[in-house]
């Protein structure tokens, strides 16, 4: 593979956003999450986007996010969700984040218009050219409905400062088939844990996790292993790791990684309408909380404020 074009790293995960008690923004608590999750395994960390409850935060919140995030994890990389399904606010917003001290803002494909291919390359190709800092791509049809096709992708990655894409299609041959044609040195990322070593095996350089919560040490075993040319090792981490693979989305996301959190005595807050908490049922806590203990060494470890939470 060839050097990548920015350095952002091999493990993110999309970092839930932490709620106070009546649903407001908790810096406190996110600076708090950033600097764990780099402690335990990520290379950097993917603020406000989907897994962080993005379309439910204003403006001025995603930027009081960034903010904070970026004061955590000095050094590390953060890249910072920015895209909507409106061109000109996507790159408003990007300019803000890049500002604020974002590495690299990540755009996902616009939801609800249901854009065509060229259209597609227009919306990217129109932020990419109004920002001065790297974009990264979020195709993700399972939520947007519209799936942004490997010729679409391969096309973008020409552009010098459309630096990688999150692909979070489960169609493999997709994958490949970036991988294959994109421009020397752009980046893809599996955006699904469980096809991370499948996407690895075509070309991938890592994953934008979900998971990672809980278990980016474990992944990050995986994704060396994999790279130093361990594939059974690699794929022994990945049976391993299946069953945080799904047990983060037992049910709508984040709802499930906000419980074990939870669970683990290091609560981040409820999640915002129209997600409740309320979708996780007891008995899936409870075998979520049973995944992560048997995770062994390839867990995070326990917070400091879970180790010392009473019985």
């Amino acid at each position: 593979m060839n050097a990548p074009r920015t350095e952002l790293g091999r493990v993110l995960t999309a970092m839930i956003t932490p709620f106070d008690g009546d649903g407001r923004l908790d810096l406190r608590r996110a600076e708090e999450l950033a600097h764990y999750l780099t402690q335990n395994g990520n290379d950097g960390l993917v603020v406000c986007g989907t897994t962080g409850e993005s379309p439910t935060l204003t403006h001025a919140e995603k930027l009081e996010l960034f903010r904070a995030v970026r004061g955590a994890i000095p050094g590390r990389p953060m890249v910072a969700g920015t895209g909507t399904n409106d061109t000109a606010a996507s790159i408003e917003m990007s300019r803000e984040a890049l500002a604020a001290g974002a590495d690299a803002v990540m755009a996902v494909v616009p939801y609800y218009n249901k854009p065509p291919q060229k259209s597609l390359y227009a919306h990217f190709r129109a932020i990419a050219g109004a920002i001065d800092g790297p974009l990264v791509l979020y195709n993700v049809p399972t939520r947007t409905v519209a799936n942004m096709e490997a010729e679409t992708t391969i096309r973008l990655s020409e552009v010098d400062n459309i630096v990688a894409v999150k692909e979070a299609s489960p169609n493999l041959n997709q994958c490949a088939a970036i991988c294959a044609g994109a421009a020397d040195g752009f980046i893809v990322y599996s955006g699904e844990d469980s096809l991370t070593l499948s996407m690895l095996a075509v070309g991938a350089l890592g994953v934008v996790s979900v998971a990672g919560h809980f278990a980016a040490r474990g992944i990050s075993r995986m994704v060396e292993a994999h790279h130093a040319g361990g594939v059974d090792e690699a794929r022994m981490l990945h049976h391993q790791l299946t069953p945080i693979f799904q047990g983060v989305f037992c049910t709508a996301s984040p709802v499930p990684t906000k419980a074990l959190f939870e669970e683990i005595g290091f609560p981040m807050g409820g999640t915002r309408l129209p997600l409740v908490m309320d979708e996780i049922t007891a008995e899936q806590r409870a075998h979520l909380k049973s995944v992560f203990e048997g995770l062994g060494d390839l867990a995070a470890r326990v917070p400091v404020a879970a180790a010392a939470a009473p019985a």
